[in-house]
């Protein structure tokens, strides 16, 4: 067991068990989940790695998803696993998240080609959602997640809000989906690594199994500028593995939007007048 605090002679031994021969210089502990230990190595070739440990059944999804798609560059690379999955180290993406990202229509874009274009089927599972905490339906995923929004919300939307949300739902998953893939399942800008206002890569997935639109969606109404009915069906027009009419489209953002904007009263405050203003737009269309 590796310390706290881990010295360089310490980590070097560790990526030495796993035939990893970079020299580490420098180990700077990063900000990490409640139960986990991140670590940022620089390597006197210049390179860096991230080493982290943390529950053993997220690292073994969060590998499983990066291992799927391993040929994907917008994604880290697993250098290594630990035999218990309490610990693994991958490369490490330069440039910063959320902030100076360009363009939503350029990097949303790219992420679908990239990304979400690759993603493959899950033919083996009946379930649905976070792979740890797997839903029997689809809807059932959707309805944890508008409740959520709900308690977020407080008074910030209205019940009002909250049945046409509810009815949305109920009506769109009344039949089961059927095609299930491994999605990354936060594809949100706090995820998304920017350089020069490009995106040039997609960190800290949180596996689930659902449609190709969810990540999509997800990642559309994660920051509040060009919530745009014309922008999104535009850029939904790259997306290879869904089918859908433009109203189906816009119901379904509906319904990621409320959720939104119910994290964004929670995390975000200073989004919230953006978020509303885009709220009653999009009811407009709906409506």
């Amino acid at each position: 067991m590796i310390n706290i605090n881990p010295s360089t002679k310490e980590i070097n031994e560790l990526l030495q068990k796993h035939s990893i021969h970079e020299h580490i210089v420098e180990v700077r502990q990063l900000s990490g989940t409640t139960a986990g230990r991140v670590f940022r190595l620089l390597a006197s070739s210049g390179e860096r790695y991230i080493l982290k440990w943390d529950d053993p059944e997220d690292i073994r999804v969060t590998c499983q998803f990066l291992n799927t798609y391993s040929e994907v560059m917008l994604l880290p690379k697993v250098l290594f696993t630990s035999s218990d999955n309490t610990y693994f180290a991958y490369s490490f993406m330069e440039g910063v998240t959320h902030n100076h990202r360009g363009a939503k229509k350029e990097w949303l874009t790219r992420l679908v080609k990239e990304l979400l274009n690759t993603y493959v089927r899950l033919p083996d599972t009946k379930l649905w959602g976070r792979m740890g905490y797997p839903r029997e339906t689809w809807r059932g995923f959707n309805q944890i997640s508008i409740d959520e929004a709900r308690e977020n919300l407080g008074d910030v939307l209205t019940a009002e809000d909250y049945d046409l949300v509810q009815s949305t739902v109920n009506r769109l998953f009344e039949k089961e989906e059927t095609a299930r893939f491994l999605l990354h399942g936060d594809t949100g800008v706090h995820n998304i690594v920017f350089e020069q206002k490009e995106l040039v890569g997609v960190i800290d997935p949180s596996p689930m199994v659902g449609p190709v639109i969810y990540d999509f969606l997800y990642a559309f109404c994660s920051s509040p500028d060009d919530l745009d009915p014309t922008l999104l069906w535009d850029v939904f027009g790259h997306l290879e593995q869904v089918t859908m009419d433009k109203f189906r489209l816009m119901e379904e953002a509906l319904v990621h939007l409320y959720c939104r904007i119910g994290l964004s009263n929670k995390h975000h405050p200073q989004d919230l007048p953006e978020y509303l203003e885009a709220w009653d737009l999009w009811k407009w269309h709906i409506t």
